[in-house]
């Protein structure tokens, strides 16, 4: 949720000097072994050591096999497991593994030359790896993984250190993979097609082909095909791939595209557009009814939705007493003002408590149903999706579609994740902006709460400064969205949210920069993006607060781009 989440500290001690993001191993020569002994956890922890007893075996999730490493952080440890692994003198060998968890590490030490590392944020399976050098008297390394403080379990799998034998014995040598099964086609656009399939025991990627043609290599079990024509038809097909060879091909499928047209849904939507969370809670902020939300907002979201026993399903109710007696006719009322007056209004799905989950094809169905009834019984234009404790992609896309094809054109999608969301367009919340984009209105990431990031030129920025907005904003401009589907979410105020709250000013700038290649900081886009969307806050209600001088100073200059 926009300002209810403290986890700043998280990631500013990420610095370029000591992570670096490398791409995916090469394939091993044939003389090569995996030196690393039970790099599957399959005889329990056998061979490697956990910090203060942070590790374990489990059965779920794994990667490959039957069984995964979980170790869990606690107060100042972050559950580094090793293993000492045997190595030659002067050879080159190469570290991978596969890792899912907020923060996850991985590294190989007492190389006698350079030690290596690298880390992922995403919560998906992944796969880390690096080359390394061994010194002339090196006859041992350590392999090492660990999480990060004050963050939750991660899970990795798979180990392998591909080289010369050092004699120490180690893991078989992988087999090729098996065909991938469960082919299909999660999402198109009039551009794109988006594929996802099962995952293969002991692959390290998948190549995905169209028409017979490798078109993209990935390491997971989804992609999106890019650069197609409107309207047509396209034959897909993938395999599976580790370094003993690649599968036989998947059964094909056929993904036809979207009638051309730009992305996005969103109905009459201004094309420079102003959203604010209006709070349906008093939390020390300036109490509002919905009428007196400043007329600089064009998108007002109702925070928040509430989870119901039912899987999927969410219920609204207006906190009529903690509003000062705020009615439900006077919000209803407000609600068809707001629209008079060409704004829109939607419900919020999420935040920083929501436990609203939709994991299969019933909770997606559920999910739909009940945010449709929500807009016929309220009157909202739409839904937010602002999921801080993770999502599905296959799952939330079908319950997006679902009420789409209740709702018609005319609805009104955003979405709010965090920083650490939009990294990668592996992370799911990327996946589920891009498998729905011809639906689609805007992203406004969380551009606060935040540590440190990586931009899309590969360099680490700092929450607070034009080239932290401009830079991340960038990794999704150039992933895929419309950029009328990519705003720059902020704290009204320093009371808004932790850490991350910019001067209206700065953000004027980096709107500026996105859209004309003006007013940058050290970090300037390749290309400009005039139809970028716009901005939003978390609140209107801090923003209130504070005599309305974000809106007032934002609003203005989001519409005359």
């Amino acid at each position: 949720m926009p300002g209810r989440r403290w986890a700043g500290a998280l990631a500013a001690v990420v610095t370029a000097s000591v992570l670096s993001l490398t791409g995916l191993a090469g394939q091993a020569q044939a003389a090569d072994i995996n030196n690393v002994k039970n790099g599957g956890f399959e005889s329990g922890l056998s061979n490697w050591t956990c910090s203060a007893g942070s590790g374990t075996t489990a059965s779920s999730p794994v990667h490959g096999g039957s069984a995964a490493l979980k170790a869990t952080p606690a107060g100042q440890d972050y559950a580094q497991c090793s293993q000492s692994v045997a190595v030659k003198p002067n050879s080159t060998y190469t570290l991978s593994a596969w890792v899912q968890g907020s923060y996850t590490y991985l590294g190989v030490s007492g190389t006698g030359t350079t030690d290596v590392s690298t880390w992922t944020p995403n919560t998906t399976w992944t796969q880390l790896s690096n080359t390394f050098t061994t010194g002339a008297s090196t006859t041992s390394v350590t392999v090492w993984s660990h999480g990060w403080y004050g963050q939750p379990a991660y899970f990795a799998d798979d180990f392998s250190v591909f080289g010369p034998d050092g004699g120490g014995g180690g893991d078989p040598a992988p087999t090729v993979p098996a065909t991938p099964a469960g082919l299909a086609v999660s999402g198109t656009t009039s551009s794109s097609v988006s594929l996802a399939w099962n995952t293969v025991s002991g692959a390290t990627g998948y190549n995905v082909y169209q028409g017979g043609s490798k078109v993209q290599s990935v390491t997971g079990t989804s992609a999106t095909v890019s650069g197609l024509t409107a309207s047509t038809s396209y034959s897909f097909q993938v395999s599976a791939t580790n370094s003993a060879g690649e599968s036989a091909k998947s059964s094909a499928v056929t993904g036809t595209t979207a009638a051309s047209g730009g992305g996005g849904g969103g109905g009459t939507v201004p094309a420079h557009a102003v959203t604010g969370y209006w709070q349906n809670f008093n939390n020390g902020a300036t109490v509002q009814k919905l009428s007196a939300v400043q007329s600089q907002y064009d998108i007002i979201a109702v925070a928040f939705a509430d989870a119901t026993s039912t899987p999927g399903a969410v219920s609204f109710t207006l906190d009529s007493a903690g509003l000062g007696g705020y009615t439900v006719d006077q919000f209803k009322a407000d609600i068809k003002a707001k629209q008079a007056a060409g704004k829109k209004v939607i419900i919020s799905i999420g935040g920083q408590n929501g436990t609203i989950s939709v994991s299969d094809s019933t909770s997606a169905t559920n999910f739909a149903n009940s945010v449709y009834s929500l807009m016929q019984t309220y009157g909202f234009d739409g839904v937010d999706i602002d999921l801080e404790n993770g999502l599905n992609a296959t799952y939330m896309s079908q319950a997006l579609r679902s009420l789409s094809a209740k709702a018609g054109s005319s609805l009104v999608i955003t979405m709010a994740p965090q920083t650490i969301d939009m990294q990668s367009t592996s992370n799911s919340y990327f996946q589920t902006a891009l498998n729905i984009k011809d639906i689609l209105t805007v992203v406004n990431m969380q551009y606060y709460n935040s540590g440190s990031m990586l931009g899309c030129d590969g360099k680490v920025y700092s929450q607070g400064s034009v080239d932290f907005l401009t830079a991340l904003a960038c990794i999704q401009l150039q992933g895929g969205l419309d950029a009328s589907q990519v705003g720059l979410g902020l704290p009204a105020s320093t009371s808004g949210a932790g850490s991350g709250y910019v001067s209206p000013t700065i953000v004027n700038n980096a709107l500026d920069c996105l859209t004309k290649l003006t007013n940058c900081g050290s970090f300037k886009p390749s290309k400009a993006y005039p139809g970028l969307r716009g901005a939003m806050t978390w609140s209107t209600n801090w923003d209130a607060s504070a005599g309305n001088a974000w809106s007032n100073a934002v609003g203005p200059h989001v519409h005359a781009l």
